[in-house]
């Protein structure tokens, strides 16, 4: 049970990753300092300690609020920053008309 719960987590947090800001910034700042070894080991424990707090705050929240509230605001929150970056979007594509 735990080593399918480690491969879900391990795949969906890889794949979740795969071209965001942070591969991004790692990829910019290794290609300008020419020094991949210490961009690799500085923005892997970034990341480690990030994903340490979000672990450690999710296990405290879900011990206060129930699983299924932590779920429709989790949604709720999505669905706004998603709407809104729609409507930023479409009024961008229409001022530049």
């Amino acid at each position: 049970m735990i080593l399918t719960l480690l491969i879900t987590t391990f795949f969906t947090v890889f794949l979740a990753e795969m071209g965001d800001k942070t591969q991004l910034t790692t990829i910019t700042l290794s290609s300008s300092t020419n020094k991949p070894l210490a961009v690799f080991i500085g923005s892997s424990t970034a990341l480690i300690l990030a994903t340490l707090l979000g672990a450690l705050a999710g296990g405290s929240i879900s011990n206060l609020i129930p699983a299924f509230i932590l779920k429709l605001l989790a949604g709720i929150v999505f669905l706004y920053i998603g709407s809104t970056l729609i409507a930023k979007t479409r009024n961008d594509n229409i001022n530049e008309i």
